[in-house]
């Protein structure tokens, strides 16, 4: 994990002396890289789940891979030696590595599921917590709910989540306790409490913990729209 971004980048092997691949590189990744060596695991493949520079600063560190990443996000990188759809499925040694679009956070974001067992899910969902939708290439709010609701959380429960920033969970954990997934759900009340954003009169529906330490905001605008914002951007009344 990244000190200053809370980023994670992860290396994932078949075996020992086998086949990896890395999922994000926003750093540091010299740790994994002697890893790698230590395990003589042979990196193919460098997947990227989106082009937000705490994700990708340190791609270069790793020579001799392929990197991929959705047309969308490629669009926004230096190099991206190939671009892969959702549902393509990768074969990489013993990895079986499906892709699943969840735009919200960005227009092409990619979460990895790897061997049906652990789900790498970048900036969409985190533990407690979820995607803004006011981020460079962001999309919507709707966006990021149905890729959380009708994606993510149609996964086994046991699935592992490993998110982009900080503490993994399960899809059965953010299931009954995350804030916003609980909401969507209809298991517990919307907030109206009266806030500002960036000076915009606005109704605070949910005041959740975010990854950071800090919070994220869902707020809904006077024309009936949703948005989340970070915490620190809400003003409360």
């Amino acid at each position: 994990m990244n000190d200053a971004w809370l980023s994670n980048t992860y290396l994932v092997a078949d075996e020992e002396g086998g086949t990896g691949v890395v999922i994000d590189a926003g750093g540091p990744c010299g740790p994994l890289l002697a890893a790698a060596k230590r395990l003589g695991v042979d990196v193919s493949t460098l997947l990227l789940t989106h082009h937000h520079h705490d994700h990708v600063a340190e791609a270069g560190a790793w020579e001799d891979v392929e990197i991929l990443a959705h047309p969308i996000e490629a669009a926004q990188l230096e190099r991206v030696d190939r671009t892969i759809e959702a549902g393509e499925t990768l074969e990489l040694g013993g990895l079986r590595v499906e892709t699943l679009l969840t735009p919200g956070h960005t227009a092409g974001m990619l979460n990895f599921v790897i061997d049906g067992t652990d789900v790498f899910t970048g900036d969409t969902l985190f533990k407690g917590s979820v995607g803004g939708v006011r981020a460079p290439g962001s999309t919507s709010f709707g966006d990021l709910r149905h890729s959380i609701m009708d994606v993510l959380m149609e996964l086994p429960h046991e699935t592992r989540v490993h998110p982009g920033h900080t503490d993994p969970t399960t899809i059965g954990d953010e299931w009954e306790s995350n804030a916003f997934v609980r909401l969507w759900r209809g298991l517990d009340e919307e907030g109206a409490e009266s806030c500002k954003v960036w000076d915009r009169e606005a109704t605070l529906v949910l005041w959740a913990p975010d990854y950071d330490g800090g919070h994220k905001a869902w707020v809904r605008w006077p024309d009936g729209s949703d948005d989340i914002v970070p915490g620190s951007q809400v003003v409360r009344d």
